[in-house]
C-alpha cells in the first residue's frame, strides 16, 4: 500500500458524494431557447439547423406550453421576414402590428409565466442584410451608420416593450445603443423592461446556419466594422464597462465555447449577470458529429453546457435547450 493520507479520489467515489461537492451546476432554469418565427400558418423544419423549426405564431404558442413543462421558461424571438417587407430603412422593425409584436402578445396572453426576450437588430428587416442602416458612397465604399441606426433600434425596442416583451436584447453592436434604448424605455414608463446587451459579439465564422434560418446574410461586405475582432479580449472588457455604465441588466458573450476565456475574464470584472450564446455553428458541429456516430450527443451537449457555466455564464442561449432540459430531467 502507498502511504497516501491525501487521496482526492475519495471525493469521487460515489454519485452522491460527487453531487455534494460539485462546484458548477446546470439546470433547465439556466437555459434560454432562441426560436424562429415566420408569417405563415405552418411550422417549417430548418435545413441549416436540423432539429430546429421556423414556427408559426400559433405553433410557437403550443411549443412554448411544452417548453414550460420542461422548465424552459425564457424564449428569445428571431423573425423570418419575407423579402417584400425588407427595405433599406428597415421600417418593418418598428411596425407595432408586425410579426414580433404579434408573437409577443400571443405568448404573453396564452402562456402564463413565460418570459419573452426579443432580438433588437435590423438585419432581418434590412434589405442590405446588415445590423444597422447602410450608406453607399459614390466611390463604391459602404458604411454602417451608427447614430442613425441607434435611432431606429430605439424605436424597435420600444415597439417590442409596448407589446409586452420582458427583455430586449440589442445584438447590433452599435456604439451607445444601450444608453439610448434605456433612456427611450424609461421615458415611456417602461423602466421595468430589462436590457440584455450583446456586449462581446465577435465577427465569427459560426453564424452561417443562423443566417440560413432567417435568410439574413449581408448582401455586400461583412460585419467586421461593428462586430468584434476574434483576437481581442481587452476590447471585450471595455465594452462590458460601457454597457454596465449605460444601464444594461445582463451582458452577453457570443459565441460561447470559442470564447470561454473572454467570459471568465468578464466574470472577474463585472457584477452583472453574464449570458453566453451557444450559437448555430456550435450546435451544428455537435449535431453533425453525433449524426455520424463519432460523438455521444447527450454527453457532449451536457459537457459543453457545463463548461460554459463553469467559465462564468449565469445563463445560456442554446438551440439544444429543449433536449438538454429533457436529459437533465432524466438524470
Amino acid at each position: 500500500m502507498m502511504n497516501l493520507p491525501i487521496r482526492p479520489r475519495r471525493n469521487r467515489k460515489s454519485a452522491n458524494i460527487r453531487g455534494l461537492i460539485r462546484e458548477t451546476s446546470l439546470s433547465p432554469e439556466h437555459l434560454i431557447y432562441p426560436v424562429f418565427v415566420h408569417e405563415g400558418t405552418g411550422n417549417q423544419p430548418i435545413p441549416s439547423l436540423p432539429g430546429c423549426t421556423r414556427w408559426s405564431v400559433k405553433g410557437l404558442v403550443e411549443e412554448a406550453k411544452r417548453l414550460m413543462d420542461l422548465g424552459i421558461r425564457t424564449l428569445d424571438l428571431f423573425p423570418a421576414i419575407p423579402d417584400e417587407k425588407k427595405t433599406p430603412d428597415a421600417c418593418e422593425a418598428c411596425n407595432p402590428d408586425g410579426l414580433i409584436p404579434r408573437t409577443i402578445y400571443a405568448l404573453k396572453s396564452e402562456v402564463p409565466g413565460i418570459t419573452v426576450m426579443t432580438d433588437v437588430a435590423l438585419d432581418p428587416y434590412n434589405s442590405d442584410g446588415h445590423d444597422g442602416l447602410v450608406e453607399f458612397r459614390s466611390d463604391g465604399t459602404m458604411e454602417i451608420l451608427n447614430d442613425d441606426s441607434v435611432e431606429v433600434l430605439c424605436r424597435q425596442a420600444l415597439c417590442h416593450a409596448d407589446a409586452g416583451a420582458d427583455i430586449v436584447s440589442p445584438s447590433d453592436m452599435m456604439d451607445g445603443r444601450v444608453a439610448a434604448i434605456r433612456a427611450t424605455l424609461d421615458s415611456e414608463a417602461l423602466d421595468d423592461v430589462s436590457i440584455m446587451a450583446y456586449t462581446a459579439k465577435y465577427a465569427s465564422a459560426l453564424y452561417g446556419p443562423f443566417r440560413g434560418a432567417l435568410e439574413s446574410a449581408p448582401k455586400e461586405g461583412d460585419k467586421k466594422t461593428y462586430q468584434m475582432d476574434p483576437g481581442n479580449i481587452r476590447e471585450a472588457l471595455r465594452e462590458a464597462q460601457l454597457d454596465e455604465a449605460e444601464g444594461a441588466d445582463i451582458l452577453m458573450v457570443k459565441p460561447a465555447t470559442l470564447y470561454l476565456d473572454v467570459m471568465a475574464a468578464m466574470r472577474k470584472q463585472v457584477t452583472l449577470p453574464i449570458a453566453a450564446y451557444h450559437v448555430s455553428g456550435e450546435y451544428l458541429m455537435i449535431k453533425s458529429a453525433a449524426a455520424s456516430g463519432w460523438l455521444d450527443e447527450r454527453e457532449t451537449v451536457l459537457e459543453t453546457l457545463i463548461s460554459i457555466r463553469r467559465a462564468g455564464a449565469d445563463m445560456i442561449l442554446t438551440y439544444y435547450a429543449p433536449q438538454a432540459a429533457e436529459w437533465l430531467q432524466q438524470r
